[in-house]
């Protein structure tokens, strides 16, 4: 399911600067992106986890990868590096990018979450696969606790509607738009 599918998608433009794109050259330029409305966001949730309930183990990858668009695969860990060219990336949280979290002991094989929506500049509601073992979890609360503000490093709001350790991140990963 691609963002093509969606009314509701909507262009915008993201004016990222040095810091907070991960372009090679480091310049800041204008990068021209897809972002969801969150009736099609819940749309997209709904449908992903209807075609996810007969499986025996529901992974957070093929969730993200349905519910965004962003045709990634492989180990979450690795969609950062794989986006390449073909995605933008950046530190900036819009509605349908993908947040993609780096491996850690305790997280392996990395983990990436769809940003369903965002409540002010630190703080994203996510929707996302595995976070609670085996379960797909809607408008969970991320929280930027980075120093530099630049979703570096966030708390994840668990099961008991707390927030647990700190999660190093890379960023966000987003749906290119089509311009003329």
């Amino acid at each position: 399911m691609g963002f093509g599918r969606f009314c509701g998608a909507a262009l915008l433009a993201l004016s990222l600067t040095a810091p907070q794109m991960a372009a090679a050259d480091g310049a800041a330029r204008k990068v021209y992106v897809e972002t969801m409305t969150r009736d099609d966001l819940r749309v997209a949730v709904h449908r992903t986890a209807q075609e996810m309930k007969h499986l025996r183990r529901i992974w957070c990858v093929p969730f993200a990868r349905a519910v965004s668009g962003i045709n990634i695969r492989g180990d979450a860990r690795t969609w950062w590096g794989q986006a390449g060219e073909a995605y933008p990336k950046g530190h900036i949280p819009i509605a349908g990018s993908v947040l993609t979290f780096r491996a850690t002991g305790r997280m392996p094989l990395g983990h990436v979450a769809v940003v369903s929506q965002v409540v002010n500049e630190r703080q994203i509601l996510v929707d996302q696969a595995n976070w609670v073992t085996n379960r797909i979890t809607t408008d969970t609360m991320v929280i930027d606790v980075s120093e530099a503000n630049d979703w570096s490093k966030v708390r994840v709001q668990n099961q008991y509607d707390s927030f647990g350790s700190v999660y190093p991140t890379h960023g966000f990963i987003y749906r290119p738009a089509a311009t003329s």
